[in-house]
This record gives C-alpha cells, structure tokens and sequence, in this order.
C-alpha cells in the first residue's frame, strides 16, 4: 500500500470518529458479551491499558465489576475522550489523547501493564507494517506474565453489514490501491460516513502474533447476529527463560 493511500485511510477514520462520536457512543450503550468475558477473572489490582479506549465503555465497566488498579485508556479523538471523561466513575481513570498509529506514542506511557485490551481497533489499521508497528509497541508495555486481549470486526459474517460495503470510488480510490480484505463502510446515523475497515481471519491474527513476539492462548467468536461478529484473541508475550 502506498504511503498516500495508508494516510488517506488513516484520515477518513479518523474523521468520522470525531464527526460521529456522540451517534457512535449512543449504539454502544451496552458493553459486549465478549468484552465482558474477556474480563471475566481480572484481577481488581491490576494496571490496565485501554487501547482505542472510545467513550469509556471498558473503563466503567471495570468500575462497575470493583476494579481499583491503575488504569489508562488512550484515544485519539478528542469527542470521544470528553464523553469518557464526563461518564467514567472509575476512580483510579486516566484518559490520553494519543495516536496509535504513530510511532511515538507508547513513549507517553509509563509500563509495564498486567492486562492490554484493544478492542474493535486493529481493524481500522491499514497495512501490515503499520499494524506490526503497533503490536510491537504493544509487547513493550506488557509485562512476561501479563495478557493482550484483542478483538476485530466479523462483519463479513453478517449479510446486513455486508450490504453496508462501499465502492473505493467514493473515497477517490480502486481496489487496486489497496489490500486484500481491506473494506470501505458506511454509516447511517446521524448522517452517512464511511470507514476503513479490514477483514481478519484467524490465521491472519495468529500471523501478527508471531511477527510481534506473542503467542495466542485462546481464540473466540461473540456479539451481535449469531455470536459471530466480534472475533477476540488472548495473547501473551513469547518470553524466553533467562
């Protein structure tokens, strides 16, 4: 993927989550079964990194489920960062405005973290260097021990959001600037938008796991039509005996 394509991407994402956060927020009003399970078991003590943390759905759950460790999420829009930090009760909450897609961004963070959760974000990462970069930063914040919780969108799996794909033309694109698996989404509420989003199969995640320096503990299906929507991997750091 060219340079300018991959920026391109970044951008319309990166729009419409500040153009449509309050209408994002109000559909995910409930936290999902598979975050809740991916929870299940925490540790209240715990340091916890929310990546891709959106309006703090994780962070109040975790609240509501009487967790007291450190907890940081991190987003970079700023209208979803403020709805976070006027719902979020947790008392131990910290909320930074970074971009995850830059390469300085785990420098603001001081690690290392128990439990990493990056839900419903890889996805919007276009290109497999780019989301290498990332997982590797992710394995420098994560202690031997500790866990990465990821998940990715399914919705290939589901005919109603597969109606909702969109021509590359409307972003002034082809499918030949960009990857295989690589989607444009629209959007209905409050308005139409469109997004970047990538479809991952498992062997695809369990590639980045061993590219990144991790190895996947558990792999599982939940949410939406069927159980079937959200894709959710556990990883843990492939660390070698001294």
């Amino acid at each position: 993927m060219q340079p300018a394509t991959l920026e391109r991407l970044l951008r319309l994402n990166h729009e419409f989550y500040q153009t449509f956060a309050h209408d994002f927020a109000a559909t995910r009003g409930r936290v999902q079964p598979g975050v809740r399970r991916a929870i299940r078991g925490l540790d209240p003590n715990a340091a916890v990194l929310d990546l891709g943390c959106g309006h703090g759905s994780l962070a109040q759950a975790l609240a509501q489920a009487g967790h007291r460790g450190r907890y940081v999420g991190v987003d970079a829009s700023p209208a979803l960062l403020e709805l976070a930090r006027e719902r979020v009760s947790h008392p131990h909450a910290r909320f930074l405005r970074l971009d995850l897609t830059r390469p300085e961004w785990a420098h603001e963070l001081e690690g290392p973290f128990q439990a990493l959760f990056a839900f419903a974000l890889l996805h919007h990462m276009p290109g497999e260097q780019l989301r290498i970069q990332f997982l590797e930063q992710v394995r420098a914040l994560v202690e031997c021990e500790g866990t990465f919780t990821l998940s990715v969108w399914n919705f290939l799996a589901s005919p109603r959001l597969r109606a909702r794909i969109a021509p590359w033309q409307e972003v002034g694109l082809s499918s030949e600037d960009v990857d295989p698996g690589d989607y444009l989404l629209d959007w209905r509420r409050g308005g139409r938008g469109l997004r970047y989003v990538h479809a991952f199969s498992r062997q695809e995640l369990e590639g980045l796991a061993r590219e990144s320096g991790f190895q996947v503990m558990e792999t599982y299906f939940s949410d939406g039509e069927g159980d079937r929507l959200g894709l959710y991997q556990v990883w843990q750091p492939a660390c070698r005996d001294p």
